[in-house]
């Protein structure tokens, strides 16, 4: 990775750090990230999302395009030809161009002709996030004339950690809004919901420091009150507890 790109890559990240509204996460990254990928255009998909629903979002380059589409149309690209398949039937998760996957069926297929109608690119980079499962999670990076260089490629592979650091935070962000209600009752103060929302996702005292960039013996203080202020004594009751007023979804806490 070059100063430049490294430079911009840091900003965005520091960006995402700071941001504390979990919709406003991936529309960050979707304003950079295409240039960053040597891409025009770009689509996003998190979440359980299919050829009809789900979290589908996209770069300001392509937002006024999309929303003429009808829903066939809509459903053609969402469907994400011939990435989605590609990715559905292996572990590996290293990022490739369509053209690279489907050869030469790829300029004459309906989604190829409909990205060079709709947004006049030719190419298309898939970048899943790393360990997604069906169905795949990720962003598709659009782009005219030549297809994806081997440089690029490589680019979006180290990338790829902080697509998956950003919707992490994501997901961390939106279980501290789902219990922010009921951790004010109980006057535990943000930082200490925090911790409690990571001790859900059964993260060890040293794991939660570096994710929050605390030390270990502030996150026993931390828990320490929150055993306190919650009337438990160990961490799984604590969770349990937790999990029972609402405070960490059951998902959370059922997290390995």
């Amino acid at each position: 990775m070059g100063t430049t790109a490294y430079e911009r890559v840091l900003s965005v990240a520091v960006a995402a750090l700071h941001e504390r509204d979990p919709e406003q996460l991936w529309p960050l990254l979707a304003a950079d990230l295409p240039a960053l990928c040597g891409g025009d255009a770009l689509i996003y998909k998190l979440d359980d999302w299919n050829e009809s629903e789900g979290t589908l979002g996209l770069s300001p380059a392509a937002t006024a395009e999309f929303t003429v589409l009808g829903d066939e149309e809509t459903g053609l690209l969402r469907a994400g030809y011939p990435l989605a398949a590609h990715y559905a039937g292996r572990v590996d998760r290293t990022p490739v161009s369509a053209g690279r996957v489907a050869g030469r069926a790829w300029p004459g297929s309906p989604t190829a002709r409909l990205l060079d109608r709709l947004l006049d690119v030719d190419h298309v980079l898939g970048i899943p996030l790393p360990g997604s499962t069906t169905p795949i999670t990720g962003c598709l990076v659009y782009r005219s004339g030549r297809d994806f260089s081997d440089d690029e490629l490589r680019l979006a592979e180290q990338l790829q950690p902080l697509l998956a650091a950003v919707e992490q935070q994501r997901q961390l962000l939106r279980r501290l809004d789902a219990s922010s209600g009921q951790a004010a009752d109980l006057a535990l103060t943000p930082r200490e919901t925090t911790v409690l929302v990571l001790l859900g996702d059964a993260l060890t005292a040293l794991s939660i420091g570096r994710r929050l960039g605390i030390s270990e013996r502030t996150v026993h203080k931390h828990i320490a009150n929150i055993y306190r202020k919650l009337g438990t004594h160990d961490r799984v009751s604590t969770v349990l507890h937790a999990q029972r007023l609402g405070l960490i979804p059951a998902a959370s806490a059922a997290r390995p």
